[in-house]
Parts: structure tokens; C-alpha cells; sequence
């Protein structure tokens, strides 16, 4: 199988993570013209599940380094199985939450909250399980992040576009969305054996297998998650899965490409995890918020017709979150 070997090279691969994490949303705004985000989400799940199959047949399986899929996947302890399926369950709770806070509130302020406090959350919980990096600029880098978030939180409240209700909600979900979210990678990670991908301990996954494992997670608690979230909706009017069905194919291929780009930056943060740690793997794919941000301020225009002042916060975000990233990238290689 494909393993990363070099510490830039993990760097590079959480930078696709950070690009991936950060623009999936992108094709939820699209499938919103025509499409509820509750139809959306499952084309979404399916996607994840698909690319998780390819990449496990692929590249998890081709080399002679490490176990190929079909013999790591019959091999794990079933406790490491559990938990890297709960890994999956926990995250599409906290997806759900988070899709419906973009819905309400937009990329420019569902991501930086929820992911950012799923960022800081997280890194602590990955720390305390596997502590990798050093710890004075790993933490003073979340601190930056902290700060980034807060400038964007403040930008958010003193932009008048959209409703207040609407936006109050989808504040509180991104909240809950990122707190559940800080929780998931580190499930999947106990399932792997971080210190060694070419040779992994009996009973533990490689970082394809665990995927496999934490998509299918995933899609199956979407049945009950998102049947949930369909029958009674945050907004608007319940749905049903007649209409999924009544989907054109363009508008369900545009809701797997979206699962197809997340699942892409998640495995890269696995398979990274092994040479960076699992919290500085997780910390960089978590800077996703700034480029959801830059995506929904200049793509989508969420801040258009803002003050001066809400430019200057966004701006100080962006710098923020840029710096605080940056100390997490020296972290890893101290």
C-alpha cells in the first residue's frame, strides 16, 4: 500500500486535506438551488462510501509495503472494528448539524465556528491519545485559531445579510456540530497503529482499512440520522424519499462528488497521521475553515454590503488563522 515516508510530505498531504475539508460545502451550495441539503447529504455519504472502496482497492492495496486491504480488513480485533465505525456515526452527527448550519448561515460563518471549534477540541483529545509535536507551538498555534474564530464570530454578528432567526439557528448548530466533531478522529486513529504503517501490530488497521471501516460508519447511521433530520427538518417543510428519487442524475452526481473531495482530504489526513500525529494531521486539515471562508466571501458574496469593519475582522481572520496554522506546522517538526 501507499504510505507517506516524509514529514513535507505529510505537510502536503494535510494541505489537500485542508483544501478538500473546506471546499466539499461548495457543492451543498450548488445542489441548494434545486436540491434540500437532507436529499443532498445522502448522495453525500454514498460518495464518501464509493471513494473509500476505490481507495482501498487502489492504492491501499498495491506496493508491498504494509498489508493490502483484503488482508488488514479480515484481521482487525473487532473492538478496533467498533471503534472506528463509531468514529463514522460520531462525525455524521456532527456533519448533519454543520449542513444545516451552512444552510441557515453560509460557508463564510458555519465552517469557521463549528470547525474551528471542532479544531481546538480536537487537537487536545488527538494530543492526549498520541502526543506528537511540541506542545508550546502546537497549542499557541490553536490559540491564533481561537482568536480567528472569535474575529469571525463578531464579523458574523454585525452583518445584516439574512434572516436573524435563520442565522441565530444555524450559529447554535455550527456550536454543537463542532463540539461532536472534535471527537470522531480520534476513535478512527485508536483503530490504526500510528507508529508503524509498513508493519502495523496485529489486530490494528492500516489507514485504508480504517476509512472503509469509518465511512461505512457513516452511511449507516445516516438512517437513522438523516431519516431523522428529513422527517422533522431544522427549516422548511419535511421530506420524504420519493423526492430523492425524483433527483436528476446531474444533481445526485454533484452531491457524491461532494462526499468524493471530503472523503479525498480524510484519507490524506490518515494516511499523513503516521509521520505527522494524529492532533498536527488533524490540526492542518482542520484549517478548512479559512478556505470555506474565502469560498463563501468571494465566491458566494455572504458578506456582501458589509461595513468596513466587518471586512477588517474578516481580514484579521485570514491572518490569524494563517499564523496559527503555520506554528502547527512547526510543531510537528520539532
Amino acid at each position: 500500500m501507499f504510505i507517506v515516508e516524509s514529514y513535507p510530505l505529510a505537510v502536503l498531504f494535510c494541505i489537500v486535506t485542508m483544501l478538500c475539508w473546506g471546499s466539499w460545502g461548495n457543492t451543498q451550495k450548488m445542489a441548494a438551488r434545486t436540491w434540500r441539503y437532507e436529499l443532498y447529504y445522502w448522495d453525500y455519504t454514498i460518495g464518501m462510501m464509493l471513494f473509500s472502496l476505490l481507495a482501498a482497492f487502489t492504492l491501499g492495496s498495491f506496493g508491498s509495503a504494509g498489508r493490502s486491504f483484503l488482508t488488514d480488513i479480515v484481521q482487525i480485533a473487532p473492538e478496533k472494528m467498533g471503534s472506528a465505525l463509531l468514529g463514522g456515526v460520531i462525525f455524521n452527527a456532527s456533519n448533519i448539524l454543520l449542513s444545516a448550519s451552512v444552510s441557515l448561515a453560509g460557508m463564510a460563518v458555519a465552517f469557521p465556528l463549528g470547525v474551528g471549534i471542532a479544531l481546538v477540541l480536537g487537537v487536545i483529545v488527538n494530543y492526549i491519545g498520541l502526543p506528537k509535536g511540541d506542545p508550546i507551538w502546537l497549542f499557541t498555534g490553536v490559540v491564533l485559531v481561537v482568536l480567528a474564530i472569535i474575529c469571525n464570530g463578531i464579523a458574523s454578528g454585525r452583518n445584516r445579510n439574512g434572516g436573524i432567526h435563520g442565522k441565530s439557528k444555524g450559529l447554535l448548530l455550527a456550536v454543537i456540530a463542532g463540539i461532536l466533531m472534535s471527537f470522531f478522529y480520534r476513535f478512527v486513529a485508536a483503530a490504526m497503529d500510528l507508529t508503524d504503517f509498513t508493519s502495523p501490530g496485529a489486530g490494528l488497521a492500516t489507514p485504508y482499512s480504517a476509512f472503509v471501516l469509518f465511512s461505512a460508519g457513516v452511511l449507516l447511521s445516516n438512517f437513522v440520522f438523516n431519516t431523522l433530520v428529513m422527517k422533522h427538518p431544522f427549516t422548511g417543510d419535511p421530506v420524504t424519499y420519493r423526492s430523492y428519487f425524483r433527483g436528476t442524475p446531474g444533481t445526485h452526481l454533484v452531491g457524491i462528488l461532494g462526499g468524493c473531495i471530503w472523503a479525498l482530504g480524510t484519507l490524506f489526513s490518515y494516511i499523513a497521521a503516521g509521520k505527522a500525529g494524529a492532533a498536527v494531521s488533524y490540526a492542518l486539515g482542520q484549517g478548512a475553515p479559512m478556505i470555506a471562508a474565502l469560498w463563501g466571501v468571494f465566491v458566494w458574496k455572504e458578506f456582501k454590503g458589509a461595513d468596513r469593519g466587518v471586512h477588517r475582522l474578516l481580514i484579521g481572520m485570514f491572518v490569524l488563522f494563517i499564523l496559527g496554522l503555520g506554528l502547527i506546522v512547526l510543531s510537528g517538526g520539532n
